[in-house]
């Protein structure tokens, strides 16, 4: 058996939601773990393992389930069909293979941990609770991938207590602290859980106030919520604690901008550059600002530099279309639009 490991699979599945729909998490090894089938087994997979190993998922499958048909009581077999299920994403028929392997061999700990994640993948955190815990119990320090799944996990059941545990031993800091609340109250505003990321939010202001960071959370929250006042209010407090924190410059000039305090976002917005002369968010933002301002050439070459960065950012070719525009540079202007509508138009037709 080949054994596997959670690496990477945060990535894939939480910052790259849709590459996790087309590349599995990876099988690597880990130590310490036993193999499921015997030495006699691992000859008559090679050929399905190879066709895995090609891309060629729905052959393998084929060819095991043909095993299995021939020898219904054959060892291993599976467990490697869980293995091939679950890299072609088809979930459930992997729990339903990877449950009669762990029940063939309660010893095979790849099918409990592949187990556990098909449920998480399949939308059934709580039957995938027990199996990642006891994943985590195997080395309970040594993975922090485990910690953050079974946080997500205890999420989506709505038990935010053992979450915010699982992101403290996650983050190695104590359980009732104020950074484990923040911790959890980041992983609940992507989960879409936002009345429970702002009362733990809140929660951490009061356990420490001057927290970096928490401040600044809760004005992005805020902002969202088209909450300008509690915003500002926020994103000034992060400030009073955190005054070298660009993005906060950024954000608090963003919510000005809403309010058409457009000297004040202009202030803001160069302190924010100053202190981090890439954020292409800053520079569109510059843009977006002066060009309200009536300095539309001011405007232009902020755009041309974010574009000069980030080249296929359809909200700064219209932001520029207008500028130029303003301009009276009406040909550059449509061409600008034209561009911005040809690279919204390929987003669009990406999948979800």
């Amino acid at each position: 058996m080949r054994p596997f490991r959670f690496g990477i699979i945060v990535i894939l599945l939480f910052y790259l939601p849709s590459a996790a729909q087309s590349d599995r998490p990876v099988l690597q090894e880990r130590q310490q773990l036993p193999s499921a089938p015997s030495a006699s087994s691992e000859n008559a997979f090679a050929a399905p393992r190879r066709l895995l190993q090609q891309g060629k998922n729905e052959e393998a499958i084929a060819q095991l389930q043909q095993m299995q048909a021939v020898n219904p009581d054959m060892k291993g077999v599976a467990h490697e069909l869980g293995i091939a299920y679950y890299k072609s994403g088809d979930y459930v028929k992997a729990i339903d293979a990877l449950k009669k392997a762990t029940s063939e061999d309660p010893q095979d700990n790849e099918a409990v941990q592949l187990l556990g994640l098909s449920n998480y993948l399949a939308g059934r955190p709580a039957d995938a609770i027990p199996l990642l815990e006891k994943v985590q119990g195997w080395y309970p320090r040594a993975n922090v991938d485990a910690s953050y799944i079974l946080g997500v996990c205890y999420i989506q059941t709505k038990d935010y207590p053992l979450a915010r545990k699982a992101f403290a031993r996650m983050f190695d800091v104590p359980p009732d602290s104020a950074a484990a609340y923040l911790f959890t109250a980041r992983v609940l505003l992507r989960q879409e859980f936002d009345p429970i990321a702002e009362e733990y939010a809140q929660k951490a202001i009061a356990l420490d106030p001057k927290l970096p960071l928490v401040h600044f959370f809760l004005g992005e929250l805020h902002l969202y919520k088209s909450k300008i006042p509690e915003a500002i209010t926020d994103f000034q407090a992060e400030l009073a604690i955190n005054p070298g924190h660009a993005a906060t410059y950024y954000k608090l000039a963003d919510a000005y901008s809403r309010v058409q305090k457009f000297d004040e976002a202009e202030r803001l917005l160069q302190r924010s550059i100053w202190l981090d002369s890439t954020s292409t968010g800053a520079y569109i933002l510059l843009g977006k600002v002066l060009e309200k301002k009536g300095e539309a050439e001011l405007a232009a070459r902020a755009l041309q530099h974010a574009l000069s960065v980030d080249p296929n950012n359809s909200v700064a070719h219209h932001l520029l279309g207008q500028a130029y525009q303003d301009m009276g540079r009406t040909a550059d202007a449509e061409r600008e639009r034209r561009t911005s509508q040809q690279l919204q138009d390929v987003q669009n037709a990406k999948p979800d």
